[in-house]
């Protein structure tokens, strides 16, 4: 089943983890959006670099780190994911207490290795 996935950070440089996650998203058959500070197109997803209000996200994965998630709170909680993956070098335990607020469910986790390991 599809988990149609927000990308938070996603970058155009192929060696970053954001990049990666993207193509394993795709290649795993998951519906993925991406924002990022700069347009393109990744694994044939194209990143936007305005905050839109994506319908039915499942699951946000963070690629950002906690200083800049700040900027992101309001809009993280208006999308109502089912799930918020913080990735390695994004703990962030005052957005964590925000999404347990809003009965949200969060993992500190990275987004590669459920993948790798179907735990997805």
């Amino acid at each position: 089943m599809s988990k149609k996935t927000l990308v938070i950070g996603a970058s155009l440089k192929p060696q970053r983890y954001s990049n990666i996650a993207i193509n394993r998203l795709v290649n795993n058959k998951q519906e993925v959006v991406a924002y990022g500070l700069r347009e393109g197109n990744v694994a044939g997803i194209e990143i936007d670099t305005k905050l839109l209000p994506y319908q039915d996200i499942h699951t946000i994965t963070l690629y950002l780190n906690p200083q800049r998630q700040k900027a992101f709170y309001d809009y993280i909680i208006s999308l109502n994911p089912e799930r918020v993956i913080f990735n390695p070098g994004t703990e962030n335990s005052e957005l964590q207490d925000i999404l347990k607020q809003n009965k949200i469910f969060f993992e500190k986790a990275c987004t590669l290795v459920l993948l790798g390991i179907n735990q997805y």
